[in-house]
């Protein structure tokens, strides 16, 4: 179940901080529409890390599709082995 908590209870924001764990964010709402998540720095980093992957993973995916494949003796020349 999400932690929701509109904006203005930051006026308390130890408790909300203490609120939050890894794998579970407290998401912060304005006027009743969600705006903000407060997350711990270590899942931020895991984030940025995963999105990193799936970008280079969608990098190789395009190259394949324009390049086509590179077999593993082309590679290992490549890498000088």
């Amino acid at each position: 179940m999400p932690n929701i908590k509109p904006i203005s209870d930051l006026r308390n924001y130890t408790e909300v901080l203490s609120e939050v764990n890894e794998n579970s964010p407290v998401y912060l709402t304005r006027n009743g529409r969600g705006e903000y998540v407060i997350i711990k720095l270590q899942e931020l980093d895991r984030l940025k890390a995963r999105i990193q992957r799936l970008e280079k993973l969608a990098e190789g995916e395009a190259s394949v599709q324009e390049n086509d494949w590179i077999s593993t003796g082309d590679v290992d020349k490549m890498l000088g082995l």
